[in-house]
């Protein structure tokens, strides 16, 4: 296929496959500066508004894993332009016609099912177009974008609250949706898997539960407390699905992930590492916006731009970082990476609480994981077949995903422990109206110093030291993880796989608009031959 389609055209591919991916990130990232209006606007309580940011991770994260799969069935092309299609259609709604908190919710959860279907699409899309010389540089740049992109998005979000209202958060993406469905349209073919096996409805199922659950849990479990029973329902019931789902997908002759692609070490160390690496990058960019903002003043706009250099660092190697893999070694630069990561996040921790002064090491950390995000993401979807890449474009996504909700709850967990801690000294002597509010948050505490005049003064210092409290304790616990995750890849490097998996067979064209795969009679997650797959370049 990728022989008849030129240069140019992948190119322009390439430009519409990145443009879709960032509104999805971007519309999850950017909305985090448009929180106290959409409360005021929509008279939404706190739970409300935190259901108005996690309805649509939720749903999105849920629904990847057989989305992914029904694009390879169905047709990526059409899966991404049904996607676009609910996806702008359900932002377009929240910017006109949305009249309460309830009705944000549903248009943010139907916004994820779209999302759903345009993430997978776009990556998968990709790797059928570019040949194989071609095919590391391009995910190395949707790579960039996709960890890149929740930071543009807060830059242009940030842009129009402080210029427009909070409608244009949603227009915005609607723009984006028509513009990329256009660009579709003319200038990407059709591929998918023509002659697909049984759907797994049963292992579909399970999928959902397993990581809608989990997500859940993790993402209310620092706001609800983690023994109140909705967590524990969402942590226990995703945890008895994911068992239900890998027992299921060991059992049945056509499941939706054969589970045992995991004996490939690539995929098991590219799969960790970006659980990881999107744990503490999302973790991170929200203390570092509230460190901003709230210690250092800075408005919404001028925060959110000072984190530009750090994706400029990110964006700039990943679409060299498979090359680099190629020659060093997958499990080498991905090592590196977070070796690096946890010098800046300790570096960050001891750092002097200024832009100057957290910039370096913020570069530092942007490099570092543009360094390991595309090279892992290549790795994971080399490990599935040339028909199964909606799956495994979806499996890259669920990681990624799940590992944001744990990596937000992780740090901010951590930052509101540090910050409580510090603030008890100054709430004691505080009357009780005053004393709740200014322990919640450096947000909450603010507002009451602002209420108090000059007398206040004395309140927001005291938030603003306890915040750096809870920012040092926060940074620390990263550097660590990161050691964490290093010390994994090593060890995950060194499993040799038990079994080798059929050969499978490449996409080829067939009529004029459309690409059929092959359909092998290997399993369905089938892994490429070679059992010692180095993590030392493919």
């Amino acid at each position: 296929m990728s022989n008849t389609i030129t240069s140019r055209q992948r190119t322009g591919i390439l430009a519409t496959m990145c443009l879709a991916l960032v509104a999805v990130v971007a519309s999850v990232a950017g909305l985090n500066v448009a929180l106290n209006e959409l409360a005021v606007e929509l008279g939404a309580s706190s739970s409300q508004i935190l259901w108005i940011v996690n309805a649509y991770t939720l749903t999105m994260a849920a629904l990847l894993l057989p989305i992914g799969e029904w694009g390879d069935r169905f047709g990526r092309r059409r899966m991404l332009l049904v996607g676009l299609a609910i996806f702008g259609g359900a932002n377009l709604a929240a910017a006109t016609v949305v009249d309460g908190a309830q009705a944000m919710i549903a248009l943010r959860a139907v916004a994820g099912l779209g999302a759903a279907m345009i993430m997978p699409a776009t990556l998968s899309t990709l790797t059928a177009v570019f040949p194989e010389e071609e095919r590391g540089r391009a995910v190395g740049i949707w790579a960039g974008f996709a960890g890149a992109g929740g930071i543009l998005g807060l830059f242009s979000s940030a842009v129009l609250i402080d210029y427009t209202t909070w409608q244009w958060l949603f227009a915005l993406p609607v723009v984006a949706a028509v513009l990329a469905a256009i660009a579709t349209i003319a200038l990407v073919p059709e591929t998918r898997h023509e002659h697909a096996p049984r759907f797994d409805l049963l292992g579909a199922a399970l999928s959902v539960l397993a990581v809608g659950g989990i997500v859940m849990g993790v993402e209310e479990g620092p706001h609800l407390g983690w023994t109140d029973p909705v967590v524990l329902l969402g942590l226990i019931g995703g945890a008895v699905a994911l068992a239900g789902f890998v027992a299921a997908q060991l059992r049945t002759e056509h499941p939706l992930l054969d589970v045992r692609i995991f004996s490939d070490r690539a995929l098991s160390v590219s799969a960790f590492s970006l659980a990881i690496l999107f744990a503490l990058m999302l973790g991170s960019f929200l203390v570092v916006i509230q460190l901003l903002q709230a210690v250092l003043g800075y408005s919404a706009v001028t925060a959110a731009a000072g984190l530009l250099p750090m994706a400029a660092a990110m964006m700039g190697l990943s679409p060299v970082a498979p090359r680099i893999a190629d020659r060093f070694g997958l499990t080498n630069v991905l090592t590196v990476g977070a070796v690096a990561m946890a010098v800046a996040f300790g570096w960050l921790a001891v750092a002097d609480a200024s832009y100057l002064g957290i910039m370096p090491p913020l570069v530092l950390l942007g490099a570092a994981m543009g360094l390991s995000m595309s090279p892992a993401t290549t790795a994971i979807t080399e490990a599935l077949p040339a028909e199964r890449q909606g799956l495994a474009s979806a499996l890259n996504d669920t990681v990624r995903e799940a590992g944001s909700a744990l990596g937000i709850a992780l740090i901010g967990s951590t930052l509101a422990s540090g910050y409580g801690d510090s603030i008890t000294s100054t709430t004691d002597t505080l009357p009780e109206e005053l004393a709740e509010p200014v322990g919640e948050g450096i947000g909450q505490a603010l507002a009451v110093a602002g209420q108090l005049g000059p007398e206040g003064a004395t309140i927001a210092q005291a938030a603003q030291t306890a915040f750096l409290d809870g920012w040092t304790l926060a940074m620390f616990v990263a550097a660590a993880a990161s050691v964490v995750s290093a010390v994994g890849i090593r060890q995950i490097g060194r499993i040799r796989p038990d079994t080798t998996a059929p050969e499978t067979t490449d996409s080829d064209l067939v009529g004029p608009n459309t690409v059929r795969t092959s359909d092998a009679e290997s399993p369905i997650g089938a892994v490429p031959p070679s059992p010692d797959r180095e993590l030392a370049g493919r």
